[in-house]
């Protein structure tokens, strides 16, 4: 197998356009301050620079999910706040995919939703059951028009 070569001036010009796209994102994406795990709650707390403070339940993230709690309580927050480490647990989230909602890979957000979608079914259904007004909307009890 042949060995790639990359001229000094490549290099260079690879080595600046890294270091520009480095700083650019220090400047725009949100950086975390401190994170701590509550035991008691199983929710990690991330005070964020800006002075707002993130709090998720462990349970919603993939690798953390019924992982024990002294594993997860082992977080590291990364150098310049924008990502969290578990080494025991092999787990690593950005700061930013947190707040924006990714907690896992397609498969895991998939099965989050569909597990959030058939609580809201259940929860539906069982208000519905429990009124007593099979039949009539669970939102104001009159009854639902037929097609």
């Amino acid at each position: 197998m042949a060995k790639l070569r990359m001229s000094e001036e490549e290099f260079e010009r690879q080595y600046a356009e890294a270091v520009r796209r480095g700083e650019e994102r220090m400047a725009t994406e949100p950086q975390a301050k401190s994170v701590s795990y509550d035991r008691k709650t199983n929710r990690l707390m991330i005070e964020m620079e800006n002075g707002s403070t993130f709090i998720l339940p462990c349970e919603l993230l993939q690798g953390l999910a019924g992982a024990a709690p002294e594993d997860i309580a082992e977080v590291e927050l990364l150098p310049y706040g924008n990502a969290l480490h578990w080494e025991k647990l092999d787990a690593d989230f950005s700061v930013a995919g947190l707040l924006a909602g990714d907690f896992g890979n397609r498969a895991w957000m998939a099965e989050l939703r569909r597990k959030s979608e058939s609580a809201s079914s259940d929860l539906q259904m069982s208000s519905t059951v429990a009124s007593g007004k099979k039949g009539r909307s669970a939102k104001n009890g009159k009854r639902c028009k037929s097609a």
